[in-house]
C-alpha cells in the first residue's frame, strides 16, 4: 500500500513538473530572450562610482542640459539641487529648500491624505524656459505650486499656482514638457477628475475632449517627446509633434472579448489652437494607437507601460522608441523591452479609424471628411486656404470628436521583445549611442530594476545581451530615473535615497584578452597588455574588439594559466577549485588532456560551480587536471593542479628542536597552503578515525542525548504536576475535617475563611481518645496537665518561583506522648518551625504561650472553625522576621 502511494505521488510529481516546463511560469519564453546578465558586480566593488545624499528624499526629478552638461539639477521631496556634473559629490552643490507650510500640510490631512508621503512637496516638473530661468513645480501638500528658478544664482522666484500644470499625488503618472516656452503636460491633475493632455501657457489653453467620447479613459502617463517634423527643407511644410506614451482601459473589442489595459502613443501637433466653434478650447490634432508588445508565438501581450527613451535618428522618421512594459499581473515579476519606430507610429495615424457602436468599438469603414481629420497644417492645406486649425470644416472636427482612436496597432520594430525577464521589474531605461571599432554604431542601454540594479546591455542583430548587472545600493530601492552625460561619460541614477554616478563602462575589471572581448562592451577594447576605453585611447588600429561574436582577436595572445599541486592520501576527498567570473561561463574540466566524462554516483567526481570534488580518491586519479571556461564557443583555460594520490603522503623534513634537541615533523606554513588543499595531519592516522568507529561515536552520541531529553521530560512533567495540585493559598478546611474522622464534630461555629492571609489555630488541649470532660475542661490522666496554646501561621506569597529547587521534607515531628495522641499521628508538641505547607507557599509555623483557658475535646475540624470565627475580633501582628522568603 505504502509502495503504491509512493510511486502515485511520484508520478503527479512529475506530471506537475511537466506541466510547468511545457507552460511554463507564467509560460516559458524563447530562451534567447531571457537573457542572463554576463557579470555580477555587488555594490562594495563598484569603481568610480559617486554618491550625492542629503536630508531630502525621493531624487526624482532630473535635468541634465545638453548643450553644457556641466550642471545636473535635480528636484527631492521640499528641495531641489543644482550639482556639479562632473563630480556630484562634490562640495559645491547648491540647494534650494522649498517645503509645504504647516497650515499646507495640516489642510492635506484634513483631505485625508497620508502624512507620511502625501502631505509633501514633491518635486515634479524640473525643465529649462529660456536661457536664463528654470521652472519647477511641485505637489505642495495636495495643493500644487510652480516656480520659476534663476539658473545662474540658482534662487527661486515668488511660488504661482500650479493646478493645472502639476498633478496633486507624488505617485500620479505624469509627464510634461517645455517647447518654445509652451507647457505641455498630462496627468489626472485634480482629484476625482479625468486624466487630460493640456497646454498651460501661452494662450490659448486646449486640453482634451471628455464628452460624448471621452478621448482618454483612465490614462496613466509615462513619457513624452517632441520630434521636430517642420525642419527646414521639409516638403510637405509639416508641423512638429509631441508624442504621449501611456497605460489606459482598452476600449476595443479584443480577440478574448475581454477590456483589460492596453499601452498607447497619442500626438498632438504643436501649432493646434483648437477649433473655432465646434472643439473650442480642445484639441483638433490628438489622435492614437495601440502599441503592441508581445511573444507571437504565444499568442500573449504585455500591456503595462512603464517607461519609454526617445532615441533621435539622422532624421525624423528614423527616430525609435524603446519601452520597458510589464505584465500587470499582481506577485509576479516580469518586463520586456520592445522598440517602435516613429515611420510605423505615422503609418498607424494615417490607416483607419475605430468607431464607438453599441458601446464597441469596430473599425469605421464609412466616409473620410477632407482634409484628413487629425492632420497637422500642411502645405496642401494651406494653399486650401486652411492656415490654422481654427479653420477647420465642422465635419472634420466633428469626425475628430467620435473617432481618436486608430484601427491599425503600431507593433514592435523586431516583431517580438527585444528581452525578456520573469525575475526583474524594470522601472526606468536610457539609451546611448557608440560606435564601435568595426564602424558599426550600437545602442547601449541602461536599465534599472525596483531593487535597486542597473543593467547595461548592447543591442546586437535584434537581440541584446546584458554586459553587466551593477547593484547601486546595499538596500533595495527603486531606481526612479536614468540619465546619461555624453560629455562627462556617466550615467545618473535617482533614486528614493539619493543620486548616484557611474561612468560610462569600467574595461580594467576585465584582466585578459578573452574576458574583454567575451564583455562585447563597445566602449572596451583590448590593446594587447590591458583591456581600455577607446574614447581615451589614441590608437585604436592596435585594439582589439568583437561586439557582434564576443569570440574573436585573442587567438594569438598568451595567457598565465596558474598552476598548482595537491598531494592527496587514498580514500580522502579534495576539491579542486575553479572559479568563473562570467555568469556565462561553463567549467568544463581536462584529465591529462582528455575531458572528464560522466559526474555520476559511481565515477568518484562531482562538478560545480566551485570546482571539482575528488571523492575517496585512487591512484589511478593521479595526474593534470585542467579547468576551463567555456563561453561563447571558446575554450580558455583558468587554473591546472597536479594531483598527486598515494597510500602515504611523503612525511615532511625533520628539524632540530632547539628547546628539546629533539626532531620535530616540519610543513609548509598554512599561509603559504594551496586554497583547496586537504590539512596535512602531523600525527599517525588512527583507526578512530574510521568511518566505522565515528558511526558508532555518532549512534553513541544520539542515544545519550535522546536519554537526556527523556529524563527532561519526566522532570518537567513532574513540576507541572506538581504546580497544578499545589495552587497557592488554597487550605481546604474540609480535607482536614476528613483527616480526622475519630473526633466529634458539631454544627456550631461551623463557618471557613479560606481567603484569609492570616489564621489562628488552637491546639488540642486533651486527647481526642475518648476521655472524658469536665465542666469542659479536658484532664489527662495520671493527673498530668498540658499547658494549653496555639499555632500561628503566617502564610506566605503563595508563589513558587519555576525555577526554584524543590525544597527539603520537614523533619518529623517528636515522638507523641501515649497519654495524648491522635488519629493521624499528629503530636501535642509541634516543631516551632514548618516550611512548604501545600507545597506552594513558604509559611512559617510558631507554637506560642496562650491563656489556661480550657479547650473542648471535639473534633479537630470544629475546633478549628471556632478559631477562626473568633479570628474576626482578632488579629496577629507577625514579627518581621517571620515573613515568607
Amino acid at each position: 500500500m505504502k509502495a503504491g502511494r509512493s510511486s502515485s505521488l511520484r508520478l503527479l510529481l512529475l506530471g506537475c513538473c511537466a506541466c510547468v516546463a511545457t507552460l511554463g511560469y507564467p509560460f516559458r519564453p524563447p530562451l534567447d530572450l531571457d537573457v542572463t546578465p554576463r557579470v555580477t558586480v555587488l555594490s562594495s566593488s563598484l569603481h568610480g562610482c559617486r554618491r550625492f545624499r542629503s536630508s531630502a528624499v525621493n531624487y526624482s526629478a532630473m535635468l541634465l542640459e545638453a548643450d553644457s552638461e556641466q550642471r545636473l539639477y535635480v528636484g527631492a521631496r521640499g528641495a531641489a539641487f543644482a550639482l556639479d556634473a562632473y563630480d556630484i559629490s562634490a562640495a559645491s552643490a547648491l540647494t534650494i529648500e522649498w517645503e509645504a507650510s504647516l497650515e499646507q500640510k495640516r489642510q492635506c490631512l484634513l483631505k485625508g491624505k497620508d502624512n507620511k508621503t502625501e502631505c509633501f512637496n514633491h518635486i515634479r516638473f524640473l525643465q529649462r524656459f529660456n536661457a536664463t530661468h528654470l521652472y519647477m513645480c511641485g505637489t505642495h501638500a495636495f495643493s500644487p505650486m510652480c516656480a520659476f528658478i534663476d539658473a545662474e544664482r540658482f534662487v527661486m522666484s515668488a511660488p504661482e499656482e500650479g493646478r493645472d500644470k502639476c498633478p496633486y499625488g507624488p505617485r500620479t503618472g505624469y509627464t510634461g514638457l517645455i517647447v518654445d516656452q509652451q507647457m505641455y503636460t498630462a496627468s489626472q491633475y485634480e482629484f476625482r477628475s479625468f486624466p487630460d493632455i493640456r497646454r498651460n501657457s501661452p494662450s490659448p489653453v486646449l486640453k482634451t475632449e471628455d464628452a460624448p467620447t471621452r478621448w482618454l479613459n483612465e490614462a496613466d502617463f509615462v513619457g513624452s517627446a517632441l520630434v521636430r517634423e517642420s525642419l527646414s527643407g521639409s516638403s510637405t511644410g509639416d508641423d512638429d509633434k509631441i508624442y504621449y506614451f501611456f497605460t489606459e482601459g482598452g476600449q476595443e473589442q479584443a480577440s478574448t472579448s475581454t477590456h483589460g489595459r492596453v499601452a498607447r502613443v497619442a500626438r498632438i501637433c504643436k501649432g493646434d489652437r483648437g477649433g473655432r466653434l465646434t472643439l473650442q478650447k480642445r484639441w483638433t490634432s490628438f489622435l492614437k494607437a495601440r502599441l503592441t508588445c508581445s511573444l507571437p508565438e504565444y499568442d500573449f501581450h504585455f500591456n503595462e507601460l512603464r517607461s519609454v527613451f526617445v532615441m533621435p535618428g539622422d532624421t525624423p522618421r528614423d527616430t525609435l522608441f524603446y519601452g520597458i512594459f510589464g505584465l500587470g499581473w499582481k506577485n509576479i515579476k516580469a518586463s520586456a523591452l520592445c522598440r517602435f519606430s516613429l515611420s510605423d507610429i505615422q503609418e498607424a495615424f494615417q490607416g483607419p479609424y475605430m468607431e464607438n457602436q453599441d458601446s464597441n468599438w469596430k473599425e469605421y469603414t464609412g466616409k473620410i471628411p477632407d482634409p484628413r481629420p487629425g492632420t497637422c497644417i500642411t502645405n496642401d492645406m494651406r494653399a486650401k486656404g486652411i492656415n490654422a486649425s481654427t479653420s477647420l470644416p465642422d465635419d472634420v472636427l466633428n469626425f475628430v470628436r467620435r473617432h481618436p482612436l486608430m484601427s491599425q496597432q503600431v507593433r514592435a520594430l523586431d516583431g517580438r521583445p527585444l528581452l525578456f525577464r520573469r525575475t526583474t521589474d524594470y522601472t526606468h531605461m536610457a539609451v546611448s549611442a557608440v560606435q564601435g571599432l568595426d564602424g558599426e554604431e550600437y545602442h547601449v542601454l541602461y536599465m534599472g530594476t525596483d531593487e535597486g540594479w542597473l543593467h547595461k546591455a548592447v543591442h546586437v542583430e535584434g537581440r541584446l545581451h546584458i554586459i553587466e548587472e551593477l547593484q547601486l545600493f546595499k538596500e533595495p530601492q527603486p531606481v526612479d530615473n536614468v540619465l546619461i552625460s555624453e560629455k562627462q561619460t556617466s550615467v545618473y541614477i535617482g533614486s528614493p535615497s539619493g543620486v548616484v554616478q557611474l561612468p560610462h563602462s569600467n574595461c580594467r575589471r576585465y584582466a585578459s584578452c578573452y574576458d574583454c572581448i567575451f564583455a562585447r562592451d563597445p566602449h572596451c577594447a583590448w590593446s594587447g597588455a590591458h583591456c581600455v576605453e577607446i574614447a581615451a585611447y589614441p590608437d585604436r588600429a592596435a585594439l582589439i574588439q568583437d561586439v557582434q561574436r564576443g569570440n574573436r582577436g585573442c587567438d594569438n595572445t598568451q595567457g598565465d594559466v596558474t598552476v598548482r599541486s595537491r598531494f592527496v592520501r587514498v580514500g580522502d576527498d579534495v576539491l579542486l577549485q575553479c572559479e568563473l567570473s562570467s555568469n556565462l561561463a561553463t567549467p568544463l574540466w581536462m584529465l591529462d588532456g582528455d575531458e572528464l566524462h560522466g559526474y555520476g554516483l559511481s565515477s568518484g567526481f562531482r562538478t560545480g560551480t566551485d570546482g571539482l570534488l575528488i571523492i575517496e580518491a585512487r591512484q589511478d586519479q593521479s595526474g593534470m587536471y585542467t579547468c576551463y571556461a567555456v563561453e561563447n564557443n571558446v575554450k580558455v583555460a583558468m587554473v591546472t593542479y597536479n594531483v598527486t594520490v598515494s597510500a602515504d603522503l611523503p612525511s615532511p623534513p625533520l628539524v632540530e628542536d632547539q628547546a628539546t634537541a629533539s626532531p620535530v615533523p616540519t610543513g609548509p606554513p598554512s599561509s603559504k597552503r594551496p586554497l583547496g588543499a586537504p590539512l596535512e595531519p602531523l600525527l599517525p592516522h588512527s583507526e578512530l578515525l574510521s568511518s566505522r568507529s565515528m558511526e558508532a561515536l555518532y549512534l553513541s552520541l544520539i542515544t545519550i542525548l535522546g536519554s537526556l531529553c527523556v529524563v527532561l521530560a519526566v522532570v518537567l512533567f513532574y513540576m507541572g504536576f506538581c504546580l497544578r495540585v499545589g495552587h497557592r493559598g488554597k487550605y481546604s478546611l474540609r480535607a482536614a475535617a476528613a483527616a480526622y474522622p475519630s473526633c466529634k464534630t458539631t454544627n456550631r461555629n461551623r463557618k471557613q475563611h479560606r481567603n484569609s492571609a492570616l489564621m489562628e489555630l488552637r491546639t488540642i488541649s486533651s486527647h481526642c481518645n475518648g476521655h472524658a470532660t469536665n465542666n469542659g475542661v479536658s484532664k489527662p490522666p495520671h493527673g498530668n496537665t498540658y499547658d494549653g496554646g496555639f499555632l500561628q501561621i503566617v502564610p506566605g506569597e503563595a508563589y513558587t518561583s519555576p525555577n526554584a529547587e524543590t525544597p527539603p521534607p520537614a523533619p518529623p515531628p517528636p515522638p507523641t506522648p501515649p497519654e495524648c495522641s491522635f488519629p493521624n499521628g499528629l503530636s501535642a508538641t509541634l516543631p516551632s518551625v514548618l516550611r512548604r505547607m501545600n507545597g506552594n507557599s513558604y509559611v512559617l509555623l510558631r507554637q506560642s504561650e496562650a491563656d489556661n483557658a480550657s479547650t473542648l475535646c471535639s473534633s479537630f475540624a470544629d475546633e478549628l472553625n471556632r478559631i477562626l470565627e473568633k479570628r474576626k475580633h482578632t488579629q496577629l501582628q507577625p514579627r518581621p522576621d517571620e515573613s515568607s522568603v
